[in-house]
């Protein structure tokens, strides 16, 4: 049988943590930062935990994390 493959946008993007919860990095901090208050890019610095609804299918793309 085949190794599985790691989605590669999903190495990129996530990391799994010792505990099992996986980091991911906020969205929305790109660009077109212009017309975002100060405020809003001031709380979207860090990282954030991938939500429980969504973490089954993260898992799915980084099958050896």
């Amino acid at each position: 049988m085949p190794k599985m493959k790691t989605k590669s946008g999903a190495k990129k993007r996530f990391v799994v943590r010792a505990g099992g919860s996986i980091k991911r990095s906020q969205a929305f901090k790109r660009h077109i930062l212009t017309k975002k208050t100060t405020k809003n890019k001031r709380q979207l610095r860090g990282t954030a935990e991938v939500h429980a609804t969504n973490a089954a299918s993260v898992r799915a793309m980084m099958p050896y994390a």
